[in-house]
């Protein structure tokens, strides 16, 4: 009881540091070393909370690795920003193989809604620059870790687990 209560704590702390690294990103354009920093924090708090074995934490932190190297290529083709690269390294952990097909296709879809609400409808700030287009990615990034948080309680909810 204990456990799931003091994890839980966790994972709102993490949704409300998502929450708050998208409004950033969104007035800013940039996303802190503090904040990925403070999400990578509260990814070790929470295994050690959960329990989780220590060989499925050495899978998502050499998934994340493998992602953040896949994430520089598209760096080096200014594709992502730093701060992408960042925040999404560190989603990646908190995800790892396990939900990465459905944080991926929740991005995917939250994507797909950005660039509506952005070149359709223009709610979303767009930054002109001379390289192109900077768009704000921590909140597609943020509420697709969210509802993976979602997911991930319902299917243990659902399991009994």
């Amino acid at each position: 009881m204990l456990r799931e209560f003091s994890t839980n704590v966790v994972l709102v702390a993490t949704a409300t540091l998502l929450f708050y690294a998208a409004l950033t990103d969104l007035r800013e354009f940039k996303i802190r070393n503090n904040l990925v920093l403070a999400l990578a924090g509260l990814y070790a708090l929470y295994v050690v909370l959960a329990g989780e074995p220590w060989m499925q934490v050495l899978w998502h932190v050499g998934f994340a690795a493998a992602m953040f190297v896949v994430l520089l290529a598209f760096y080096a083709r200014n594709w992502l920003g730093g701060g992408d690269v960042k925040i999404l390294t560190v989603c990646f952990l908190w995800v790892g193989m396990t939900y990465a097909l459905p944080f991926t296709i929740l991005l995917l879809i939250f994507a797909c809604g950005y660039v509506i609400m952005a070149e359709k409808f223009e709610w979303v700030r767009v930054l002109h620059t001379k390289r192109g287009r900077k768009v704000p990615y921590a909140p597609l990034v943020a509420a697709a870790l969210i509802c993976v948080f979602v997911l991930k309680f319902f299917v243990l909810k659902t399991n009994g687990i």
